[in-house]
């Protein structure tokens, strides 16, 4: 069976992975609260909240015709691919990444929880990246992927500060 899939999709799926980023960064703050890390975990929230809105904008853009299928795959190897995100083997875009947080877990569990699920997100991204052509937001999935490297980045130095 070929799948095909656009740019307009991704958005929508890239909306949930940042709603739960939001939950994730919030309910992490909460539980650090009074910490040198709450204030980053809130930005980091806002930081979320505000590419939620950005890929909504960006999926409003996308013209009715970009809406359209768009991508043949003879090989079946999306249909495989989002057969394994489906199952959870890749990661479970149903799953709310905050509830895997306790209220037992150290300032550097959840940093590295915080930079799995960046990870995760970012695997999604280039999966999807590649079966977008140029045309119909190729470039736009390329720029999710790079603020969510950034995420990356200011979690990482974060942790580093820990040690």
């Amino acid at each position: 069976m070929a799948i095909t899939f656009n740019a307009f999709e991704i958005f929508e799926i890239a909306e949930q992975i940042e709603r739960n980023g939001v939950k994730f960064y919030r309910k992490a703050a909460q539980a650090l609260s009074g910490s040198d890390l709450h204030k980053t975990l809130l930005d980091l929230a806002d930081m979320e909240a505000e590419h939620e809105e950005t890929f909504a904008n960006m999926r409003k853009q996308i013209s009715y015709k970009q809406r359209e299928l768009i991508t043949f795959d003879p090989e079946n190897e999306m249909a495989l691919y989002l057969q394994a995100m489906a199952s959870g083997h890749v990661f479970d875009l149903k799953k709310d990444p905050a509830e895997q947080l306790t209220g037992k877990q150290t300032p550097a569990e959840i940093l590295k929880m915080a930079i799995e699920a960046e990870k995760d997100s970012i695997v999604f991204y280039v999966g999807l990246k590649n079966f977008v052509p140029a045309e119909t937001g190729k470039e736009k999935v390329e720029d999710i992927i790079r603020e969510e490297q950034g995420h990356i980045v200011l979690l990482a130095q974060k942790l580093a500060d820990l040690k």
